[in-house]
This record gives structure tokens, sequence and C-alpha cells, in this order.
């Protein structure tokens, strides 16, 4: 059919094995791959750093700061499927350049955000990047997974996501500097009338003009992917409708795949979400909102570690028994988080990233086996399934308003004890039919 892949010509195309599953050997295009799960992470966990902003700037409660999060993620529902048919239709690369283009826009709506000073704007600006990102994400996860041996995808999959971690490690940092500074300085909760307005437009401008920064690195980005469009030759896909894509969830594996990723992403967002404000709490570190802002990327660069670690963990253990005990060791860390005080409470929760790592690439590629030419259904599906970032954390933030920051621990707690039992479920190697 016109819709699908036939085939994409150039010069040096790299052309798909004939099996089962797609399998392209491009060293130069991996090394794309890490530079978009560098960038998308990165961005992401800049809303680590916004909502405390937008927190101070409009007096939110913590539920209601939390809708930056469920504006951001709910692109994930909403996006994911039609994502998926973008990369059907016009093929991985192509489709990377429409997420990194939607991207672009996304950042530039923080300018008319930023002058009309409304909540709301921000809101949409944030789902509008988000879009992109989703789509990025649709194409990124599987073509990795498909950029070399299959033997190898959990591992190769961890090791992009460490790039992933890079960006989220050196976003927030900087982040913190550009956008959290002032608030050490200012308490807009002792401003009012006109100076409360003047300095809610002076500080939205400065968020603005840190993702006008961010929308030009990311058209150089899209333009480095459109020049490289040729470079796969991809076989043709099946013609199918979102609902018969939805019938993967009908497999066990691949459904309860699909949960675990909605429960994991729901606790990491929701834990990241917090970060800043709990270590501000008098009975934690009692830091301001710029040095607490500052140590977000400790949490994040765990993750970065862990992930080179468990790239090579994943070759030699099982992945499903490296998932389940590093859901086990996070269980065990929200609970000293949530039930001691100071310096130790603050560190567990920090510590948390480094088990984290391998979590997200490990449940997809689990979720993932034997998708075949469908693979690319399977990633739209997955990637709907992080809506749970847009949900655990109201969830989270809501249990934080009535009980306090530690009680709330217990809502991420659930979701990883769902993620132990997916990984003690997929521990065993898959067994069955591919496609």
């Amino acid at each position: 059919m016109a819709s699908d892949i036939a085939a994409i010509t150039s010069s040096d195309p790299v052309p798909a094995d004939n099996g089962t599953d797609q399998q392209f050997d491009a060293p130069d295009l991996r090394v794309f791959m890490f530079a978009l799960f560098f960038t998308f992470g990165g961005i992401t966990s800049l809303n680590d750093v916004v909502i405390p902003k937008l927190k101070a700037l409009f007096t939110l409660s913590y539920a209601e700061a939390m809708l930056v999060q469920s504006a951001f993620f709910a692109a994930y529902l909403l996006v994911s499927i039609p994502g998926a048919a973008i990369v059907r239709r016009v093929g991985y690369l192509r489709a990377a350049t429409v997420g990194l283009v939607t991207m672009t826009a996304g950042c530039l709506l923080f300018i008319p955000a930023s002058a009309f000073g409304l909540f709301g704007a921000f809101l949409l600006a944030l789902f509008v990047l988000a879009s992109g990102i989703t789509i990025v994400q649709v194409v990124a996860n599987p073509l990795i997974s498909m950029l070399g041996r299959p033997a190898t995808a959990h591992s190769r999959l961890t090791f992009a996501q460490a790039f992933n971690s890079l960006g989220t490690t050196i976003f927030p940092y900087i982040g913190s500097l550009l956008i959290l500074g002032s608030l050490a300085a200012y308490d807009p909760a002792t401003l009012s009338g006109a100076a409360l307005d003047a300095f809610r437009a002076r500080e939205s401008h400065v968020v603005a003009l840190t993702y006008a920064g961010l929308a030009a690195a990311l058209a150089v980005i899209a333009a480095i992917v459109w020049g490289r469009r040729h470079r796969l030759v991809e076989a043709a896909a099946p013609a199918t409708s979102i609902v018969h894509a939805f019938d993967l969830l009908r497999r066990p594996r691949f459904g309860f795949g699909s949960l675990s990723i909605f429960l994991y992403v729901g606790a990491e967002v929701a834990i990241g979400s917090v970060i800043v404000n709990f270590l501000m709490q008098p009975d934690v570190l009692g830091l301001d909102s710029r040095a607490a802002g500052e140590r977000v990327p400790l949490y994040w660069g765990g993750a970065m570690v862990g992930r080179f670690v468990g790239a090579y963990l994943l070759r030699v253990i099982a992945p499903g028994k490296v998932l389940a005990g590093a859901a086990a060791s996070v269980i065990a860390l929200l609970t000293v988080a949530g039930t001691a005080t100071g310096a130790t409470s603050a560190w567990a929760l920090l510590a948390i990233g480094l088990f984290n790592s391998i979590m997200f690439p490990t449940i997809f590629s689990l979720a993932s086996e034997g998708l075949g030419r469908r693979a690319h259904e399977g990633s739209g599906i997955l990637c709907v399934a992080i809506v749970g970032g847009a949900i655990v954390p109201l969830l989270t933030g809501r249990a934080a308003d009535l009980a306090g920051l530690q009680a709330a621990f217990v809502v991420p707690a659930a979701c990883y004890a769902g993620i132990l039992a997916f990984g003690l479920y997929a521990r065993r190697p898959f067994a069955g039919r591919s496609g």
C-alpha cells in the first residue's frame, strides 16, 4: 500500500534483515540514536526544575503543581499511537524529524506563555513539547533494539538509556542555575499586586529564554536527522488499525509489560517531581530551592552510572532477575526515605536513581520480545503506557497535600511492587512465536 514503507533508497542505505525481526547494522545511526536519547531525556528532566518554579510563581498546591507532569505525559496517551502510524507511513528517521520539529514548536510556545503569564499557557507548551518527545521515543526505542544483534537488545537499549540519563544529569543542574536561582532571593508568597505581577513576568521570561535556546538546538538536530533520512531500507509494515494494535495487550507478557511501564514511569516521575521540595523540608536537609535543585543531578547521575553498569549485568544475568532485584531495592529505599529524617532520608531518596537505571529499557525490551514486524505498534502501545507519568504524580501530590511528602512515598512504593512482580514473571527467556 502507498501508506506503507516499501523501501527507502540512497547511495549507501542500510538494508533490513529478511527474517521475522528487522535488524540493521549502522554504527553511525546508533550515534544519532544516542544523541536523541540524551536530548529528550534531558528536556524531560527539566520538569523537575520547572515544577518548583511554577509552584512558587503561581502559589500552587502539590497536586496543582503536578499538573505540569500531567500535561506533559498526557501526550503519551494521545500521541503514541498516531506516532506509530507516522513511523509506519514515512519510516523511522523521517518520523524522528517530525518529532524533533514538534519539540521545537513546543519550546517556542514558552515565549507567548511567558508573555501571557498564565499557568495554563505553560501547560499547553509542555503538552506540545511532550508530543514531539513522544514521537521521537516511538522511533528511538524499537530502532535502537534493531541496530544490532537481537541477542544483545536488552543491553543495547540499556546502554542507550545511559545517554538519556546523561541528559537528565546535566540538564537539571544547568536548569537550576538558570531557572531556580532567583527563588532563593525572593519569596513570591511575600509579594502582592503589581510587585507580584512584575516578579511573575520577569521570572516567566527566564523560563522562556531557557526553552528558546533549546528550540534552536533542536532545530539543528532535526536538520541533521533529516539529512540522514535515506540511511535505512525498511521492510513493508503491515497496515493495521489502532484497534488491531491494541490486541497486542492480549499477550500476557506484553500486557504485563505495558502495565509495568505505566507503573515505572509514574513512580519515577513522581519521585523526581518532589525531590527539590523534599530536600527543602526542615527535617530533611532544609536547603533553599537553588541548592536543592543542584542536587537533583545526583538522582539522575545515579541512573546514568546504573545504566552503564546494567548494560554489562544484563549480558550475564537474566533481565527479569535484574529487574526484580532493582525493584526490591527501590522499595527498601522508599521505606527509609519515608520513615527516616535528615541526611539519611535525603540520600535514600537520591539513591533510588541508581536502581531505577535499568528499569525502563529492561521492561520495554522484555515486553517487546516476539513482536517481530509489529514492533512499531508495540512501541506505540508501550509509549501510551508512559501516561503513568500523568497519573501517578497527581496521586502522589494529593497524598502529599493530605499526609505530607514522606507519607506520600507509599504511592510509588506500590508501583514498584508491581514491577517486582513483572520481573519475577519475565525472568525466563521468551519462548513464544514472533510476529
